[in-house]
This record gives C-alpha cells, structure tokens and sequence, in this order.
C-alpha cells in the first residue's frame, strides 16, 4: 500500500515488528502522514498502554507496522527508520514518527 497521506487513518488494532520487539496494541490508533521540511513522515498515536513498550521501541532504529479496522487490513507500511517517539502531552498517547 502507498503512503497514507495527510488524511488520517484510524484503526482499533496495530501490530508492529522491529528487530528487537514485536507487539499488538488495540484502541484508538490514528495514522497519518506528515510534512516536516519538505519531507514526508508517518505519525501515529496509540493509547496509553505500557511504559516498557516506549523504552524498548526507543532501543529501535527501524520498524514496519500493519494497522487494522474492525479485523480488516487497512495499511501496512513500508520498512521505515524510527524518527522520533515521545508521549502526547495531555492523553499520554504513544507517538512514534518514522520515514522510508
């Protein structure tokens, strides 16, 4: 599937896989591309959900994820480096930024 563009996506389940970590995470998650001078990242928020899943997703330079809607495949991105991850200020969403 292409980059998902601007418009946000919104999925109840993801999974992720990375070198060292691989998980499920389920709720509210919301995927969109982003521009940041003049290049295109993806941004996506998960729910609150538990802290080692920051510190060990930190430890991680590249990751792919396959986001999902009521059991059905909605994206699934391409192997990408890890940009940045950090917590939502407010909902303590889990924010991970990444690129091709």
């Amino acid at each position: 599937m292409s980059f998902p563009g601007t418009r946000p996506l919104h999925g109840d389940r993801v999974d992720l896989i990375a070198a060292g970590t691989s998980f499920t995470a389920v709720g509210a998650i919301v995927v969109q591309g982003v521009l940041k001078d003049g290049r295109g990242f993806v941004e996506w928020m998960l729910p609150d959900a538990d802290p080692q899943q920051r510190r060990d997703l930190e430890k991680e330079t590249q990751f792919q994820y396959w986001l999902y809607r009521d059991g059905a495949l909605l994206y699934t991105s391409p192997p990408l480096q890890m940009r940045d991850i950090r917590r939502a200020v407010g909902d303590g969403a889990l924010i991970l930024t990444g690129s091709p």
